[in-house]
């Protein structure tokens, strides 16, 4: 059992399951508690681009590394240290809320880090297409100490209708917590003028059909 406490609330799911309900998406500070922040941080940061890899687009047979669609770097999370199970155990307790308020059926939970150097950027795109995905909801995790409107970097979230429309930009300053539906909401990464680290995870339902092994990761 981790001892980093993980939430600054006794009820820290409830503004955000509320969102998802009446919009389909929500961004939230002070989800996490800053010593879960801080420990994520000083993780990531340990990590060098060596350790990571490129990220790429599509999964399993279908990666590719696209530089001219995303320029960031990413590792998968297990629960291998204090601050990683701690997070992974928060997203477990969030994962139960979604199906015991909003009978989501979720499965699990995959996530990873994301660093972007200055210049890197991940275009427009949905992290699931309707029905060819067991992807259900997308989870955004910022890390950053101190950020700047200068520096760059925002989250572009696109209307679900309207794909040119924006619902808004949002930076992403350290213990902000964006959450929204996969296969209904496309959504961008600008430019970050200085390196940007945040956890992009996924809530997945379970496709395993007979003999098909729904993918992971």
């Amino acid at each position: 059992m981790s001892a980093i406490i993980p939430f600054t609330s006794q009820t820290p799911f409830d503004q955000v399951v509320s969102d998802i309900l009446q919009k389909g998406w929500s961004v939230t500070d002070g989800f996490f508690s800053p010593a879960m922040v801080d420990a994520l941080m000083a993780d990531v940061s340990d990590l060098d681009n060596t350790y990571m890899h490129r990220a790429g687009v599509g999964r399993s047979s279908d990666f590719q590394v696209a530089l001219d669609r995303r320029r960031d770097y990413i590792r998968w999370i297990d629960p291998i240290n204090p601050a990683r199970s701690a997070f992974l155990d928060a997203m477990g307790a969030l994962r139960i809320e979604f199906n015991r308020r909003l009978i989501l059926g979720l499965w699990d939970y995959e996530a990873h880090f994301a660093r972007y150097e200055e210049g890197a950027f991940y275009e427009k795109h949905l992290d699931a297409f309707k029905g060819k995905s067991n992807r259900v909801l997308s989870t955004v995790l910022y890390l950053n100490e101190a950020w700047q409107e200068s520096d760059g970097g925002e989250l572009v979230l696109f209307d679900e209708h309207d794909h040119c429309r924006e619902l808004g930009r949002f930076a992403p300053m350290k213990g902000r917590l964006a959450v929204f539906l996969s296969e209904e909401f496309p959504h961008e990464v600008l430019p970050a003028k200085r390196t940007r680290h945040s956890i992009a995870g996924w809530f997945r339902v379970n496709n395993t059909i007979q003999n098909q092994i729904d993918p992971s990761q």
